[in-house]
């Protein structure tokens, strides 16, 4: 499964180009507003130059390093709480901003009516304290050269064949965090030690990134791995032959999959910000439709909600339905990292 990044970057000067014209808006007499973000900083920063072509609202973005980005401006604004500097949260995932919701740094019901009452349930904090868009998967990717038949499930990565040949990103950080808690909710405490067991009697190998695992497997370190879509593109952009898998439906247990894995970006307003009024029109523009398609249009490629929505519902159904118990996985992280830490990392 192969993306164009000519056409892909193409396409996004093009959806660039028409939202930029499409609607010119009085400068807002050099207004501003302050985002954190942990989405990748050429796109954030493509992205926000928009919103302030339309509405004059400069925005000064705060990003963080590409290892600990989120947890670490999570940290930054819980720090912050008492006398926030961030006016608007647009996180590349989801853990964070549940936390920060819980922990009362968001602004309760700030972001209702941004989107439809139709928004799935698992893509809103139940208080609308935050939204959910912009989905990307977590996928098995492997090296389209060495692998005929790859695994479509996380049980087959225990296979001895696959032996010293599978790697997957530190569960410390990022989406692999996020992956290890959802599966641990899903599974329960012993299924998700037995199988993070089979991974480790298996040699499964730990990198610093999941870029780093499609590199692996680019290089022949190992043949395949867990890693987000993104990763992949971004891959096949280098001319690596890699390429990737959407986990399949397998009802066994005790590693039952229930198709991909999807993480959304989510956009939330701080409690307490300096420009509320300007960071309401930025949250407003970050969870659009429009937004949407720049970011499925982007390297990035992650699926429109919008769109979905949008679709014949069977269609749509398909993902939406299996979406993940995010708040519910946001209070097993914890648990997942030290389970991973027990038994993949301790000697």
């Amino acid at each position: 499964m192969k993306r164009n990044p000519l056409r892909l970057c193409s396409l996004l000067i093009s959806v660039l180009a028409i939202t930029g014209c499409a609607r010119q808006s009085e400068p807002s007499n050099h207004a501003s507003v302050t985002l954190y973000t942990s989405v990748d900083d050429q796109l954030a920063r493509s992205i926000v130059e928009v919103f302030t072509q339309e509405t004059g609202i400069e925005v000064q973005i705060l990003g963080d390093t590409e290892a600990t980005k989120t947890t670490g401006l999570v940290s930054r604004l819980e720090a912050e709480m008492d006398r926030p500097l961030a006016d608007v949260w647009w996180s590349s995932e989801p853990m964070g901003t549940i936390i920060l919701g819980e922990r009362g740094v968001l602004e309760p019901g700030a972001m209702r009516g941004m989107v439809g009452n139709d928004w799935p349930e698992a893509l809103r904090g139940k208080d609308w304290s935050w939204i959910g868009t912009g989905l990307r998967a977590r996928v098995i990717a492997y090296a389209s050269d060495r692998v005929e038949a790859p695994p479509t499930t996380l049980a087959e990565l225990a296979d001895p064949k696959y032996k010293g040949k599978i790697g997957m990103a530190r569960p410390q950080f990022g989406t692999t965090r996020i992956h290890m808690a959802i599966l641990l909710d899903r599974w329960g405490q012993d299924a998700f030690d037995e199988w993070l067991e089979a991974l480790k009697a298996n040699r499964i190998r730990l990198y610093d990134g999941n870029a780093s695992v499609v590199k692996a497997i680019a290089m022949g370190e190992i043949d395949v791995g867990l890693t987000d879509t993104d990763d992949v593109w971004a891959g096949q952009a280098n001319g690596w032959r890699v390429d990737l898998v959407y986990e399949g439906i397998d009802a066994n247990k005790p590693w039952a999959s229930q198709g991909p894995i999807w993480i959304p970006n989510t956009v939330a307003i701080i409690k307490g910000g300096p420009s509320p009024d300007s960071a309401s029109k930025l949250a407003a523009f970050l969870v659009s439709a429009r937004v949407e398609a720049l970011l499925e249009a982007s390297p990035s490629g992650n699926r429109s909600v919008h769109a979905l929505l949008s679709m014949d519902k069977d269609k749509s159904q398909v993902i939406l339905d299996r979406l993940p118990d995010y708040v519910g996985a946001a209070g097993k992280v914890r648990e997942a990292i030290d389970a991973c830490s027990r038994v993949l990392i301790s000697p």
